[in-house]
């Protein structure tokens, strides 16, 4: 099968485009035939073995895994053993770690979702991470609840442009911080209130919200309690302002969490919902072959993609 490869740590540059083996199915995983993957900022995280620390998970001196990626979306060509929540010609989309840019995707069964009927497989593909980030930072973790007001710091972005209309679908009052080219974006899908962070500076914002979601980490600790009765930040920032704000929590009893997404069954399926319910659409900014999945990392780590990037194999 074909598949995006790195064989060292660097940018796009060291990807390429390979012939490899298909996939081992295990017990408890499906094998799923891949149609699309999006990109995430972790992708371009793991590529480049940044930050360092992050190597004692993914290869200390080159990458473990030689095939990048973890967002997909595809159909159930086989099922192994102990498999119950999928059969094969099933449509799912999930999340692995790493080995998602391939043609084939080994995934057990628990980090997958069945896609609702007449979604494409681009939008579905665009949905676990940024998603799955989004709807735990307001509910599993934010603890959000109807009628509440929510900051979302970074609202344009794959994570931000979710997490806005996911809060408008559980009742909250949303006050999104973007950039000011993006203030007709983020009012498009519902923002009650615009907060361009180019014309107001973010850190002398005074007004109180009852969550406050930080998708950037550029919003110091000192912000969040000022500006929330809660914050929850988004994992995969940098790794000084990291430590900064945990030391910072640590001696203090303001409710703050600082987590990264784990995919599960349960929220991929409240996702899917959404989507069918038409609450919750994904904006795809731009969508690549998968022969030029090098250049949609390139394009994502500027950090100005308007919602998300997608990457198709049916070509």
């Amino acid at each position: 099968m074909k598949a995006i490869t790195k064989h060292k740590y660097g940018g796009p540059e060291v990807l390429r485009l390979e012939e490899v083996d298909k996939p081992t199915l295990k017990e408890k995983h499906v094998l799923v035939k891949v149609k699309a993957n999006s990109v995430n900022p972790a992708d371009w995280h793991i590529l480049r073995g940044k930050p360092f620390l992050a190597r004692f998970a993914f290869g200390l001196f080159k990458p473990k895994d030689p095939i990048l990626g973890a967002d997909f979306a595809g159909i159930v060509e086989e099922v192994g053993q102990g498999v119950t929540k999928f059969k094969v010609g099933d449509r799912v989309f999930g999340e692995i770690l790493g080995a998602a840019f391939a043609e084939y995707a080994c995934a057990h069964e628990d980090v997958c979702g069945l896609m609702p009927d007449g979604a494409g497989y681009t939008e579905m593909a665009c949905m676990p991470i940024a998603g799955l980030t989004a709807l735990q930072s307001l509910i599993t973790y934010g603890k959000l609840k109807e009628g509440e007001t929510v900051l979302i710091n970074g609202s344009s972005g794959g994570v931000g442009h979710f997490a806005l209309q996911i809060a408008k679908a559980y009742g909250a009052h949303v006050t999104a911080v973007c950039s000011g080219k993006n203030v007709d974006f983020v009012k498009s899908m519902g923002a009650d209130k615009v907060i361009a962070y180019d014309k107001e500076d973010m850190h002398h914002y005074n007004e109180l919200h009852d969550l406050v979601v930080d998708t950037i980490g550029n919003l110091d600790y000192d912000d969040y309690k000022r500006i929330g009765k809660r914050a929850v930040m988004i994992g995969f920032t940098t790794l000084g302002h990291m430590i900064s704000v945990v030391v910072k929590n640590t001696f203090s009893k303001f409710p703050f969490t600082l987590f990264t997404a784990k995919a599960n069954t349960e929220d991929l399926n409240t996702l899917a919902k959404l989507i069918q319910e038409g609450k919750l659409k994904p904006h795809i900014e731009k969508i690549y072959p998968y022969s030029q999945i090098p250049e949609a990392i390139g394009y994502i780590e500027s950090m100005r993609t308007r919602g998300k990037v997608a990457m198709s194999w049916e070509v």
